[in-house]
């Protein structure tokens, strides 16, 4: 049992789920077993502490829906990893980060960012919502349908595998 008062095999059995959802997702873990051990020390904390498992390195304030954007993975992983070589707390790398081929940047905290930036006019046609102003460009995959919202289109299609290029704008 650690300090915090999680056990060793919760720590282990955490790790090995993570794992395999990353390789299944076409993600990595870091390397540094030691860093990983403590970020899923300190993800585990925080879902004891407020009952979901937020991200160890971001302010976590207030309710579960305040925080969704940073329950890990948290929303900014793969625009993080494609543009710095990891997430923000570097739980997860790329592919040429995992094989040293690259190093990972310090990234920055994107949650907060685009607080006083322009939003994105979504256009006259879109029945209904004429009037909504998204923070985000929408993003669909041609080959399954996925729709994300965020500025560039993910590396990886979570859904089907496909590449970034498969990606068109939607929105």
């Amino acid at each position: 049992m650690t300090e915090s008062g999680i056990g060793e095999k919760e720590i282990d059995l955490r790790i090995k789920i993570l794992k395999e959802d990353a390789k299944k997702r076409g993600y990595n873990l870091n390397t540094d077993e030691l860093l990983v051990r403590e970020l899923v020390s300190g993800i585990l904390i925080n879902k004891k502490r407020y009952g979901f498992e937020s991200c160890p390195c971001r302010l976590t304030i207030g309710k579960k829906e305040d925080n969704i954007d940073i329950i890990c993975p948290c929303d900014y992983r793969e625009q993080d990893i494609s543009e710095y070589g990891c997430c923000y707390c570097a739980l997860y790398v790329s592919e040429d980060v995992e094989a040293k081929k690259k190093t990972a940047e310090p990234i920055p905290d994107r949650r907060f960012e685009r607080q006083d930036s322009e939003n994105h006019k979504v256009p006259d046609n879109c029945a209904g919502i004429k009037n909504l102003r998204l923070k985000y460009p929408i993003f669909r995959c041609r080959v399954c349908g996925y729709l994300c919202a965020r500025e560039n289109p993910p590396q990886i299609c979570p859904i089907c595998k496909a590449v970034s290029e498969k990606f068109e704008k939607y929105l």
